[in-house]
């Protein structure tokens, strides 16, 4: 009686039906040496309008650098994330774009296909994906049938060039994670960018741009994420609708505070708010994800490795460099106000991740661990369980 009470207990305060064993499972999907790649890196997960997850990293062919031979690769899972098709590249196979700049002296012959960002239209049932090419150039490509084939791609960098009344940037970057679609229909993609030596990644920072015409084209917002005052450095940022359909940006950054900066707006591309550090939101400089979860209006899951630097009287160290490690998942009832709930999901080592909702509420983690990328499906029992 007790165990039952217990569980119907559970089932009321995750706002889901639930059973008395929470689920927790994990498995391998992008491990190294598959297909002949060295380390699979800078995961990104979407689950389409008819139900199949789509799992994409960039696959780095000969070792884990940010620079060098690249590619996209995708997998699909059409039983939520529990078993995975065959990896297949699918950006960029075409006319290769050759260049790596810190290597130019030497004749590089390296194409570096970089951060991808799918996002699900559900009014048309697409999968609009991009992604750049040496941090340099954008493009857009387009899925039809969940993801099995994909349209020749098309350059978008002309998105990017409003953003140079504000810095006059070398690099660009989509994402990486994930887009979204808003209410009013608008895709809506965070994107970073940097504006010292050709190449560098810093100094840098960071806004969206945004599609009202169902990925044919793209403009840009705003620059809502600057490098200035006690903002160091914004680039990759994160992003979810919010109950009350503002859009909420988290921002990975190098500033003293050691936390995620977060903004927001009422149509994510206009009019954002200033940017405020969240004290809950630990930045050990790592790529995180956020994601609404259907449950209740309100409801956020946000995942990063929960980490900071410390000095060896434990006092943190400002703009410190937390370890990559202790990934974790954080929930909100409250759009992101407060995040009172905070779940081990990996003691190890473990880095950048990126979040998605099946169907039936259960939850899709797809994170770098030690040497792999790996899958973790669990509910919302798992993550309020002490």
């Amino acid at each position: 009686m007790k165990t039952l009470l217990a569980s119907l207990f559970l089932c009321s305060f995750c706002g889901i039906l639930s059973s008395a064993e929470s689920l927790f499972e994990k498995n391998e999907v992008f491990p190294p040496g598959l297909n002949g790649i060295a380390r699979y890196r800078i995961p990104g997960i979407v689950v389409t309008a008819k139900g199949t997850v789509l799992a994409y990293a960039e696959a780095r062919r000969n070792n884990s650098s940010d620079w060098g031979e690249i590619e996209i690769h995708l997998r699909r899972s059409t039983d939520g994330g529990k078993t995975w098709g065959m990896s297949k590249q699918i950006a960029h196979t075409g006319t290769r774009l050759e260049g790596n700049p810190h290597k130019a002296a030497g004749g590089e012959q390296e194409q570096t296909v970089n951060n991808p960002v799918a996002i699900v239209d559900r009014e048309t049932g697409a999968i609009e994906f991009l992604y750049c090419i040496n941090y340099a150039r954008c493009f857009s490509m387009r899925s039809t049938d969940d993801g099995v084939t994909w349209s020749a791609p098309v350059e978008i960098t002309a998105s990017f060039e409003p953003f140079r009344a504000k810095y006059d940037w070398k690099v660009i970057a989509t994402g990486p994670g994930h887009g979204i679609q808003i209410k009013s229909g608008r895709l809506v993609v965070p994107i970073w960018l940097a504006y010292g030596k050709t190449g560098d990644h810093a100094p840098s920072a960071a806004g969206t741009i945004f599609s009202d015409d169902h990925g044919k084209t793209w403009q840009a917002g705003d620059l809502c994420l600057p490098n200035e005052g006690d903002f160091g450095n914004p680039n990759e940022t994160m992003i979810t609708e919010l109950s009350d359909g503002r859009v909420l940006l988290v921002n990975r950054n190098a500033s003293k505070a050691n936390r995620k900066l977060v903004t927001t707006s009422p149509d994510g591309a206009r009019n954002w708010t200033k940017p405020v550090f969240h004290d809950q939101l630990w930045e050990p400089i790592c790529m995180a994800s956020i994601i609404a979860h259907p449950s209740n209006p309100g409801t956020l899951l946000f995942s990063n490795p929960h980490t900071l630097k410390l000095d060896q009287d434990g006092k943190e160290v400002p703009a410190g460099r937390g370890k990559r490690e202790n990934l974790s998942i954080k929930l909100s009832r409250d759009d992101g106000k407060t995040w009172p709930i905070n779940k081990t999901l990996d003691p190890g080592p473990s880095a950048y991740s990126d979040l998605a909702v099946l169907p039936d509420g259960t939850i899709l983690c797809l994170y770098e661990g030690k040497s792999e990328i790996q899958i973790a499906r669990f509910d919302l029992g798992w993550i309020t369980t002490p």
